[in-house]
């Protein structure tokens, strides 16, 4: 099920943003965010199996992949807003919003800010559902951490590692999980992409955990259809916090992958594009008739 699209490209604000885009241009539109670290590559396993009835667009978010890396804001609310420009620019006007890990918490805050534009809201592993994250990104996240990297991250050492790699796939020898995560370690052997990671990381965790928890604002999400996807074996963020947002948004969806890590998409893509294409065709676009002022007063505490 793998994919090969080629990267494209528009300019927004002046910089570069690279994209994957497939599928039927005149149908309702999936937009897949990856999470820190990752790029746009990391949905090649489901880009096809969903293109064959949707609009499919999976963009590099600014600091990754190939899009530009400038010295700017990267905070969840930025993304959110170059998002929105990055759609209307592609003449978007809605989208079923999936984000995996951070890319979950963007699309949280993608829903928060402009909720015109979502038609249902899919988090994978997300971020921004509860402090615990794993010690390494606890680490990183360290004061001066930023200055190991180069040490810990010698291009010339990633250029043989991935000859080896190389090497073991064409032996049949390989592991999707431990791919991806090397595919976001190696990413960050360049000095740029080692400044947007820290900038973007650090907006999120701090050494004792994740800083970002949409919990108070998870009712909002039940405007529109929602669908939670977890691997049962995720080291990175714990499986308690989707059956946590799953108690929170009345009407969510819930899909624990069994032997699956943080990434459900790349270790079975599959079962992953088979639940997503069945959470589209059994849902209707939202957002619902009531007002955000009804629901706000309706969830003072902000509960369900």
């Amino acid at each position: 099920m793998g994919s090969r699209r080629p990267l494209q490209h528009v300019t927004i604000h002046g910089h570069e943003v690279g994209y994957r885009r497939a599928g039927r241009e005149n149908e309702q539109t999936i937009l897949l965010i990856h999470g820190l670290a990752g790029s746009s590559k990391t949905w090649d396993g489901v880009i096809e199996a969903l293109a064959v009835d949707y609009d499919v667009i999976a963009p590099d978010l600014l600091g990754h992949g190939e899009s530009a890396k400038p010295r700017g804001d990267y905070s969840l609310g930025a993304f959110a807003s170059g998002l929105r420009d990055f759609l209307a620019v592609l003449d978007v006007r809605s989208a079923t919003i999936v984000g995996h890990s951070f890319g979950g918490g963007v699309a949280m805050q993608l829903a928060y800010q402009h909720p015109q534009l979502i038609d249902r809201l899919v988090l994978v592993g997300s971020g921004g559902l509860g402090r615990q994250v794993s010690a390494l990104l606890r680490l990183l996240a360290l004061p001066g951490a930023e200055y190991l990297m180069p040490i810990g991250i010698p291009k010339p050492v990633i250029d043989r590692a991935n000859e080896v790699g190389r090497f073991l796939g064409r032996r049949n020898i390989r592991s999707a999980r431990l791919a991806e995560m090397w595919r976001a370690y190696a990413s960050l052997a360049g000095a740029e992409n080692r400044q947007a990671f820290v900038k973007t990381m650090r907006g999120v965790i701090e050494p004792g955990g994740q800083t970002v928890d949409a919990s108070d604002r998870l009712y909002l999400a039940a405007r529109v259809p929602t669908m939670i996807v977890w691997g049962d074996r995720d080291g990175v963020i714990p499986v308690a916090h989707a059956y946590a947002a799953h108690e929170m948004i009345e009407g969510s969806r819930l899909e624990i992958l069994p032997d699956v890590g943080h990434f459900p998409h790349v270790e079975a893509p599959e079962a992953f594009a088979a639940s997503l294409l069945d959470f589209m065709g059994t849902t209707d676009p939202g957002p619902d008739d009531q007002t955000l002022r009804e629901i706000l007063l309706a969830h003072p505490d902000g509960t369900t």
